[in-house]
Parts: structure tokens; C-alpha cells; sequence
């Protein structure tokens, strides 16, 4: 029966359109709707720079939103654990929300660890118009770990934390992020600085409008 009514359900849902589309959006709020994923280690400053370029593009008088990996698993993904599976759907709803955010005409802040590069790309494949810019946080693992702000690392080498990200589970860096931030001489880049590079992009593609 459940089955059945599964069967029924997908075969009759049909997509429905309103006539406010995301164009009026974007005119309205004066911007474009895209995705700014971003992507790294623990500790590699992801959730600072999405805080900072958030707060940035606000005193610009942009809209933007931040979907926190952390923060999301206290609600929308609070019933996932840290196995690949997991970690997949993770990414997967995340992806599914970013683009309604962008839909809406805001541009959506993703700050997640997102390791596996088919699920970041499978998330850049629900935005056809090349609305997914991913921001990749090229810090190495030496200067995360040396943060290591929540004490992560620290239980993860001691064994007490297994599949974590960068000691017994990989990271698939990407291989053509729109945007790298990368260290230099063991120093990485002021959060203000980060943001600038961010938002010097968005400006140049035609993100923020007058």
C-alpha cells in the first residue's frame, strides 16, 4: 500500500509556475540570485568568510543568507550522521536549498566542509546558468589543524572521532573553483581581505546591479 501510494505520488506531481519569476526578484531586490559555495578543511576559515562577505554585501545593501554546515545539523539535517551516505544527502539537501535561495534572487552563502567533488558538483549541476561560483579554501592542513578552534582535530587524533575530514577521511580539493584562498608563507589572507575577493567576483560577473 505505502508503496503504492509512493508510486502514485511521483507519478502526479506536476511542477507549477506563478507569474512573479526569479527576473522580477532580482530586479526588485536590484542584485542576481547565485550560489557562493564554500568549501575547505575544518578550520580553514570558511564560516568566516561567509560571516564576513554576508556582512559585507549588507553594507552594500545586498541580500544574502548563510546556510552553515554546523548550523544546519541542528535542524534540517539533524537526523544525518558523518558516514559517506550521510554526508551525501548532507550536501544534497543543502544544494536543493541554495538553489530556492537563489531562485528568490538572494545570493546564498554555503559554507560547508563538503569533501566528496561529485557531491559539490552534483550541487553545481542544479544551477544551469552558472549561478554556482565555489569558493575553494586552499589552507593546508598543518595551519587547520594548529587552529583547531573546536578541539576537533585534537579528538580525532586521539582516535575519539572516526571519518574525520583530513585525518581518516579524505577532502577532493576541486579542480576549477571560480575562487582559491590560499596561504602565503604559512599566512592566510584577513577575512576582510577574503570577502573582497569574493565580492571584486561577483561584481565583475554581473551579480550586484545598480
Amino acid at each position: 500500500m505505502n508503496s503504492l501510494i509512493s508510486n502514485l505520488g511521483s507519478s502526479n506531481i506536476f511542477w507549477h509556475d506563478c507569474p512573479v519569476e526569479k527576473a522580477d526578484r532580482q530586479k526588485l531586490l536590484k542584485q542576481k540570485g547565485c550560489v557562493v559555495w564554500i568549501t575547505g578543511l575544518s578550520g580553514s576559515g570558511k564560516s568566516t568568510l561567509a560571516c564576513t562577505l554576508g556582512r559585507e554585501l549588507h553594507s552594500r545593501g545586498k541580500l544574502s543568507y548563510i546556510l552553515d554546515g554546523d548550523n544546519l545539523r541542528h535542524g534540517l539535517n539533524k537526523d544525518l550522521g558523518f558516514k559517506a551516505e550521510d554526508r551525501a544527502e548532507n550536501i544534497r539537501r543543502v544544494g536543493e536549498v541554495a538553489k530556492l535561495f537563489a531562485d528568490a534572487g538572494l545570493i546564498c552563502i554555503a559554507s560547508l566542509i563538503s569533501p566528496y567533488r561529485k557531491d559539490r558538483d552534483a550541487c553545481r549541476a542544479l544551477l544551469p546558468d552558472a549561478s554556482f561560483i565555489e569558493v575553494f579554501m586552499n589552507i593546508s592542513l598543518e595551519i587547520c589543524e594548529a587552529r583547531d578552534a573546536k578541539g576537533l582535530y585534537r579528538l580525532a587524533r586521539a582516535g575519539k572521532i572516526k571519518g574525520f575530514t583530513g585525518i581518516d577521511d579524505p577532502y577532493e580539493p576541486p579542480v576549477n573553483s571560480e575562487i582559491e584562498i590560499k596561504e602565503k608563507d604559512g599566512i592566510c589572507p584577513t577575512p576582510i581581505a577574503m570577502a573582497g575577493e569574493v565580492v571584486s567576483y561577483l561584481e565583475e560577473k554581473g551579480y550586484l546591479l545598480d
